[in-house]
């Protein structure tokens, strides 16, 4: 067995293992509705509302008792946790794909919904709770939406499952928002929110790989166009958060750098394709190793694999370095660019990767009581690559979806690059 044999099911049945804990601590109905599933903001084992209850009725009883379902109503919504979490099942609705598609490949058993299923059921209950509509005040967060809605509906199309006419209504919902804040204001780019006071990365970029895999390429080259011209950093080599106008009609530059902002626009770059765009794809993956990496701590097998992926945090910055991982597997892979590009993009993530697994905790006595078998046997993983979950999330600590999220994101990335390789070797 090549060593490249053994990583592709080792990185699975971790991946697989992710997608377990996840869905087993933080997967819900709303409001106990069938054909409904939405991510719970947080889990803490120490809380009775982090329990499942043991069988069906006293499930329910439980939870009416307790007040969650409604209660769950009252909570922050986060309509872009819940997009990527849509993201998520999709990567393992892609890998059960691979595995004929059949019961037996399903992530969480034969007996339990595959994950283009509880996708499905995802995106309906983002719709329900997000008052009936897709449309949010953020084109960030509906860029995020829109991407995953369009994976899961050729994940449908392959697996000839239905749900196909909401998926592309969802698209051209979302599109007319999209064409609306792209405008020539501050000579290009997307608007962030509703206000309209503000364009950045954050919705520039992911709007502008939508287009770029919507068909819409003119548009997609435009946007990332602006993006070079006005907030690409050339001495850092990464992109800024972005731009408005001050009182006196200046453009001012919110010059912060954020990891994720990084992800969306490489696979932008790379679905476009071409010299110029390949060339700055490896670039920008050489300015992520130099700056936005941090060192473990832990004695290097060679002079690089002692650095991971830098983290975010909790909250939104949760997600960050998961959606960094998810275009670098991208780049990882792809034939256009340089070997040391892909080496260097495969080896960030894999390294993050093995850091995240490496740094997970099993759940205490004291969280798994009364939780289902997939939910006493689920790990919690850290919300810095660089530092176990003992640490940062110690028993009893409220656990948030957002950074779960991100270590799952990270372990499909390292599942489809070892799956690529090993299609690439295949004679």
């Amino acid at each position: 067995m090549t060593p490249t044999d053994a990583a592709r099911p080792q990185w699975h049945d971790r991946a697989n293992h992710a997608a377990r804990s996840v869905t087993a601590l933080f997967g819900r109905r709303l409001l106990l509705l069938p054909g409904t599933h939405l991510g719970a903001v947080s889990w803490s084992g120490s809380s009775p509302s982090g329990r499942s209850g043991s069988g069906r009725f006293a499930d329910w009883r439980a939870r009416l008792i307790q007040g969650n379902a409604i209660r769950a109503l009252f909570q922050p919504w986060h309509y872009w946790w819940q997009a990527h979490y849509v993201d998520c099942l999709v990567d393992t609705g892609r890998r059960e794909l691979g595995g004929g598609a059949t019961p037996a490949a399903r992530f969480n058993g034969p007996r339990r919904p595959s994950a283009g299923r509880l996708a499905s059921r995802l995106v309906t209950g983002i719709r329900l709770r997000n008052a009936f509509t897709f449309v949010n005040s953020y084109y960030d967060d509906m860029a995020w939406l829109a991407l995953a809605t369009d994976r899961l509906d050729r994940l449908a199309e392959e697996t000839r499952r239905p749900g196909r006419r909401r998926n592309a209504a969802v698209r051209k919902s979302l599109a007319l928002q999209f064409d609306s804040a792209a405008t020539s204001d501050l000579g290009g780019g997307v608007f962030w929110s509703k206000a309209r006071d503000f364009k950045n990365t954050p919705a520039t970029a992911p709007i502008a790989l939508f287009y770029a895999r919507t068909g819409q390429q003119t548009k997609a080259q435009s946007l990332l166009d602006w993006l070079d011209a006005t907030l690409f950093d050339a001495e850092r080599g990464l992109y800024l958060d972005g731009a408005r106008l001050n009182s006196r009609g200046e453009v001012v530059l919110e010059r912060t750098v954020y990891t994720y902002n990084q992800g969306p626009v490489l696979g932008a770059l790379l679905e476009l394709g071409g010299e110029a765009n390949l060339a700055r794809v490896a670039d920008v993956v050489a300015a992520v190793d130099r700056h936005l990496t941090v060192d473990t701590g832990a004695a290097p097998a060679s002079p690089e694999n002692h650095k991971v992926l830098r983290c975010d945090g909790n909250g939104d910055g949760g997600l960050f370095t998961g959606i960094l991982c998810r275009y670098l597997a991208l780049a990882a892979t792809d034939p256009g660019l340089p070997e040391a590009a892909r080496e260097t993009a495969a080896r960030l993530v894999l390294d993050t990767a093995e850091a995240f697994w490496a740094g997970r905790r099993p759940l205490a006595a004291e969280e798994s009581a009364g939780l289902s078998p997939a939910g006493r046997n689920a790990s919690i993983f850290s919300l810095h690559a660089e530092r176990p979950a003992s640490e940062t999330y110690p028993p009893g600590a409220a656990v948030e979806l957002s950074t779960q999220l991100q270590a799952w994101m990270t372990l499909e990335a390292a599942a489809a690059i070892a799956d690529r390789r090993d299609a690439a070797a295949a004679p």
